[in-house]
């Protein structure tokens, strides 16, 4: 029902299992939370498969890349929730980042704050 979950819950458990890729079905927003997730370096790439049904979401296996240890999904179906541009805090002390999705885009809080727009929080991930 909630695709973002079920994002995030595949990216999770590949993450866990120390898998390299996984396929995950296409979408404009799943693409985007990707491009974003490219950007803080918790995955290596995202791509469309030649059919275009699916993206192909490539995991990092270095030692030094970021592992992801858990996600946690804020706004859901039942509650959506909104911060301000002003109230948005760095996650886990800044070990972690929210994904946010902004009049301007899907954005990392860090991007967010400094373009000075809120919006709906996604998830957080660490």
């Amino acid at each position: 029902m909630d695709p973002i979950s079920d994002f995030l819950n595949k990216l999770k458990i590949a993450s866990h299992m120390g898998k390299d890729s996984f396929t995950f079905p296409a979408s404009a927003l799943i693409l985007s939370i990707a491009t974003v997730l490219i950007k803080k370096g918790y995955i290596v790439s995202a791509k469309k498969t030649k059919k275009g049904r699916l993206i192909e979401i490539e995991l990092p296996v270095a030692e030094k890349a970021h592992p992801i240890t858990s996600v946690r999904r804020i706004s859901r179906l039942s509650k959506r929730v909104y911060r301000k541009a002003c109230d948005i805090r760095p996650v886990r002390n800044g070990s972690g980042s929210s994904v946010l999705s902004t009049p301007k885009g899907i954005l990392i809080d860090t991007d967010a704050r400094a373009a000075k727009v809120g919006g709906e929080v996604l998830f957080e991930i660490w």
